[in-house]
């Protein structure tokens, strides 16, 4: 039995349910970053049931993003083939999505992926005035230099190492 198809009525989830929901967008990869989810990037908020359909609470990482209703088709068709049948998402834009949100595993994985992740806290940042110190994803020294506030998309900047000369992007703090 397919975990959707447990679901024929108004009744309250089961607890294994939605860890199954959970598990399966966690294999549902940003189309811009494919190496981090959906639930990485800190872009799935919520997960419940409502009128005995999946409900999905979903952030873009900024409301311009042109990525959104990519992976909100993502979404949507991963958990459809995983059984859960017409999931009901919800863009929810407040409070806006933030770089803190991002889980401890995404920025292991973006820096593997030769993206920098963002550093520390934005809300902190953006109290304080700070400029961020970026760290290599190459070589890890951070003697780096911002080359041009746009990267590679809109949420990223481009730098380049000192130490080892490599430019990389760096995952702006927002």
């Amino acid at each position: 039995m397919r975990p959707g198809e447990l679901i024929a009525s108004d009744r309250p989830a089961q607890p294994t349910e939605l860890a199954a929901a959970w598990a399966t967008l966690a294999q549902v990869m940003d189309p811009e970053v494919p190496v981090v989810s959906v639930v990485d990037l800190g872009i799935v908020r919520d997960l419940d049931w409502q009128a005995g359909h999946l409900h999905v609470v979903v952030t873009p990482t900024y409301s311009g993003c042109p990525a959104t209703e990519v992976i909100e088709s993502d979404i949507r068709d991963a958990l459809e083939q995983a059984g859960f049948r017409a999931p009901h998402l919800e863009r929810k834009l407040t409070p806006a999505w933030s770089t803190d949100w991002i889980t401890e595993g995404g920025r292991e994985r973006l820096r593997a992926y030769g993206i920098a992740p963002p550093q520390g806290s934005a809300s902190k940042r953006s109290l304080l005035g700070e400029s961020p110190v970026v760290v290599c994803p190459q070589c890890a020294s951070t003697h780096t230099d911002v080359l041009s506030e746009f990267g590679s998309t809109a949420c990223k900047a481009l730098y380049r190492c000192r130490e080892c000369l490599e430019p990389f992007d760096y995952f702006k703090c927002i």
